[in-house]
């Protein structure tokens, strides 16, 4: 990958929408050859997809909950199940597996507490769970979806 294609990933980050011909002229290059450098970036699975971002709080999903959990069981059938119980919630926006003092952290986004408290009841009638911590994000100062391309 190149200064050109670090350009192109960059401006897709921002906005994936913009046409070809307007990216080329940004990045300094043809049509044909931007094209072709978006194509290999897919091919590559560097590029994973195009989605639209969605503003949670017009549709009324405006409280974010980490939620750190603990766990007994550190077995594979154990975490094949749990991965698969996260599926199941799409109130589970991001799954992680941690290192340190928790096992387990999940980002869940919901309408207000009280959905919360039903999301809570659900996830521990599916899935054994030693201690379950839950933090409400009060304000949400920095969202990105962009990757720090200059740090590559």
């Amino acid at each position: 990958m190149d200064h050109i294609d670090q350009k192109i990933l960059t401006r897709l980050q921002k906005d994936s929408s913009i046409a070809v011909a307007d990216l080329a002229g940004e990045v300094g290059c043809s049509r044909t050859a931007c094209w072709r450098r978006i194509k290999s970036l897919e091919d590559a699975g560097i590029i994973r997809g195009q989605v639209t971002l969605l503003d949670r709080s017009k549709l009324n999903l405006p409280v974010t909950v980490f939620v750190a959990i603990k766990t007994s069981r550190h077995d594979v059938d154990w975490l094949r199940k749990f991965a698969e119980t996260v599926d199941k919630f799409p109130e589970i926006m991001e799954f992680y597996r941690m290192s340190g003092d928790i096992d387990y952290l999940l980002k869940v986004a919901v309408k207000d507490v009280a959905a919360y408290d039903r999301f809570y009841h659900r996830l521990i009638q599916e899935v054994e769970l030693s201690d379950v911590s839950s933090n409400f994000a009060m304000e949400e100062i920095k969202f990105t979806t962009a990757l720090p391309l200059q740090s590559i």
